[in-house]
């Protein structure tokens, strides 16, 4: 389970999360959307623990983010928003090395790496090294490597930005396998189609704050909009119209 209580943060002076509270379940998926620049990707390494807040806390599993670094690190699966493989690796190897990091070795690392190869549909460039990858390729092998310890908690920056029909749709299907486990799956993404496909409870931040919470249902019937991207849209709207910060947070987020 993730938790954020009166998360902060500023760059520059600028305040890109200004208090923000949310949690994200054992056995469900949790989408977190919002326009560019709403503080998304900065919340998710504040849990990833890529960045420190300037304000509040976020806890994995009761572990405080930035007080317990290492224990949660090895609690989470991150498909962070920059893929970073390293080009001299194959796709195997980099799944490989980061089983190691995480204490796998032997047949039993071996074994899962096959079956994230087939699950991806990486069966043709497994053994090739990564310069030169396409954007889906790239996707897949960092989706592999967030995945090859079987972590509680999974976090994912735009799971299938970048990928076909097909491997979207075998994406999703890996996805919801994962939060059947009874584990927890908390992800951003642009694509209305796909968070109204996976989502147990929506999460819409805007400027900073939190604006709407609740499953899709919930928010439909708060709104009176029968499409997730309307809901999306008329949310976003009311809060903007609502707040005296209205377009004013510029920085990426």
């Amino acid at each position: 389970m993730i938790e954020v209580r009166g998360l902060r943060k500023s760059f520059n002076k600028i305040e890109v999360l200004r208090g923000i509270d949310f949690t994200a379940r054992n056995g469900e998926i949790t989408g977190l959307i919002g326009p560019n620049g709403a503080g998304k990707t900065t919340t998710l390494r504040m849990l990833y623990t890529v960045l420190r807040p300037d304000g509040g806390q976020a806890f994995v599993d009761g572990h405080d983010a930035n007080i317990e670094r290492l224990t949660v690190q090895r609690r989470i699966g991150v498909l962070p928003d920059n893929r970073g493989l390293y080009p001299r690796l194959t796709a195997r190897e980099h799944v490989r090395y980061f089983g190691r990091l995480h204490g796998l070795g032997g047949p039993e690392l071996e074994s899962r790496i096959d079956r994230l190869v087939e699950r991806l549909g990486m069966e043709d460039f497994a053994d090739r090294r990564s310069k030169g990858f396409s954007k889906g390729q790239t996707l897949k092998v960092a989706l592999a490597r967030a995945l090859v310890h079987e972590p509680a908690n999974v976090i994912l920056d735009e799971p299938t930005n970048g990928l076909d029909i097909g491997s979207s749709r075998a994406v999703r299907e890996l996805i919801r396998e994962i939060r059947d486990q009874g584990r927890c799956v908390l992800f951003s993404s642009h694509i209305m189609g796909e968070v109204e496909a996976l989502c147990d409870r929506v999460i819409v931040i805007s400027d900073g704050l939190i604006v709407a919470n609740g499953k899709p249902e919930e928010l439909r019937q708060a709104t009176g909009e029968g499409d997730l991207e309307d809901v999306f849209l008329a949310t976003i709207r009311q809060a903007e119209a609502a707040s005296p910060n209205a377009g004013g947070s510029t920085s990426r987020a």
